[in-house]
């Protein structure tokens, strides 16, 4: 994750500050590395960036116990490439947190 340098901030505004609306295209080639985790649109993606950012492993155990975050499968890449979707994306290193836009 890479932070700005503005103590003030908590982690969650700090995390907030740095997701951005993505287009698939542009997540592609990290999805082809193996980086991208998809999270369900049931949780907030902002929350499971700070779990994932302070290590919380008995929250994501969870979370991919429950289905609702999970490496990117092909066929949800073959689907959003073919719809050029466009998600919610933040980096907490080296992973790239994806969810579809609403």
């Amino acid at each position: 994750m890479t932070i700005d340098n503005d103590d003030t901030l908590s982690i969650h505004d700090k995390i907030n500050r740095e997701t951005a609306r993505i287009p698939w295209a542009e997540l592609a080639t990290h999805f082809a590395a193996g980086h991208l985790i998809t999270v369900s649109s049931e949780l907030d993606l902002i929350d499971v960036a700070q779990a994932l950012a302070k290590d919380n492993t008995a929250h994501f155990q969870a979370w991919i116990g429950s289905g609702q975050v999970m490496s990117t499968s092909d066929s949800q890449a073959i689907e959003w490439q073919a719809d050029n979707k466009e998600l919610w994306a933040v980096v907490i290193k080296p992973w790239i947190l994806v969810q579809p836009v609403k």
